[in-house]
């Protein structure tokens, strides 16, 4: 599956014991993980959800409608498995004092900031309508801390400009934390590993679980038209979906435990998508500040650990189109938003007397954007980004 990984060796100095003067020597052995295909080609599936969840009804996808109604899943999903991604690329690194902060930092900032730019420069006909609704302490607050990746922070202007951006937000708070949560010592067995998962799910129960008990915008029943103060924050903000992240990077742990061959792997995705798909049919029999984020993590882990695993689940969802669409699903998250309404504020479908075809065209059109941004925008400014920074170092 993917490309076949190797083993770099590293040596390092251990202290001197009492029985010896001299130091000796450990060989740590630092490997470079396959590709995992199939966690790539999901992710095509969660980021055309997503804008569904934004730009469909529901109700046009039969047997599926749940999922796309809870589209706001997908989100809390990508999150988790960013979690995971890095400590199954870095964790290795990291427990071994391998993982260059500053280098990572730098990787992350070229992979992330140049769509993200990109999104901020498609976002400048939502500037007026930003400032007739915002006071302008708040307006300019979100003209600042926008392009800092900070506005998530203040829950008022965490969608500013641009809807989706707020994970980004999240997101790169997430990454200054990663490379001191990746350096936890991981336990040599599974049970230590599984009461860190469970503890993480607990605390990431706890803030939609007290905005059910005490509801305290007043909403009677919650749901993903909802707004509120509390709400917003629940929502948009880092905090609450710090949890989930966290569980993603121990799951990386727990996926070293577990051999990528066998049956487990291949019934624990098939588990965790049957329980999620049945948990989404509920819909509002399940408190929606519950379902948004944390209720979910541990069927997402069981996903994600099916699918990093050597089965025919693995492989279907391994399949070269999927993956070929799933690599630019950052770049289709980040930018179909002002995308959509550009398309839909210019009319260019009518000009083109193809509005009778759309919804539908629209969707193909986003997807085609996000592989013309992936392979024109975002790959190369990244080799441009690492080549300033590398002459500068």
């Amino acid at each position: 599956m993917g490309r076949p990984s190797y083993v770099k060796r590293v040596n390092t100095i251990l202290p001197a014991s009492p029985a010896s003067a001299a130091p000796s020597k450990q060989v740590v052995e630092t490997r470079k993980p396959d590709r995992l295909n199939a966690l790539t080609g999901l992710r095509s599936f969660a980021a055309v959800n997503i804008v569904f969840f934004h730009f469909s009804n529901p109700q046009w996808f039969g047997i599926f409608a749940p999922v796309v109604n809870a589209g706001y899943a997908s989100v809390s999903y990508f999150i988790l498995l960013s979690g995971f991604v890095l400590g199954y690329n870095y964790g290795q690194r990291a427990r071994a004092d391998q993982l260059d902060t500053w280098r990572f930092y730098k990787a992350r900032f070229t992979r992330l900031y140049p769509i993200y730019l990109l999104s901020l420069l498609m976002a400048w006909r939502m500037v007026p309508q930003e400032y007739a609704s915002h006071s302008h302490a708040m307006f300019w607050a979100g003209m600042v801390l926008s392009p800092l990746l900070t506005q998530g922070w203040i829950p008022e202007i965490a969608t500013f400009l641009n809807t989706p951006a707020w994970t980004m937000s999240a997101e790169s708070s997430y990454y200054v934390l990663f490379p001191f949560l990746a350096r936890w010592r991981r336990p040599a067995t599974m049970g230590p590993v599984l009461r860190r998962l469970a503890v993480i799910w607990f605390c990431g129960l706890i803030p939609g679980t007290l905005y059910v008990i005490f509801n305290p915008d007043g909403i009677p029943h919650p749901d993903r038209f909802s707004t509120g103060q509390w709400l917003q924050v629940l929502k948009f903000t880092p905090l609450p979906h710090l949890a989930s992240f966290i569980f993603g990077v121990v799951l990386a742990e727990l996926d070293e435990l577990i051999p990528r061959e066998g049956h487990l792997r291949f019934w624990l995705g098939v588990g965790g998508f049957g329980i999620t798909f049945f948990l989404l049919w509920l819909g509002g029999r399940i408190p929606y500040a519950l379902i948004h984020d944390g209720l979910l993590m541990p069927l997402f882990g069981c996903i994600i650990l099916g699918l990093s695993g050597r089965n025919p689940l693995a492989a279907a969802l391994g399949l070269r189109p999927l993956v070929f669409v799933g690599e630019a699903s950052y770049c289709l998250y980040l930018l179909h938003f002002n995308f959509w309404n550009l398309i839909h504020d210019t009319h260019v479908l009518d000009h083109l007397g193809l509005a009778w075809m759309d919804p539908w065209i629209s969707y193909v059109i986003l997807i085609l954007m996000s592989l013309v941004a992936l392979h024109f925008v975002e790959k190369p400014a990244q080799r441009w980004l690492r080549k300033l920074m590398t002459a500068n170092a």
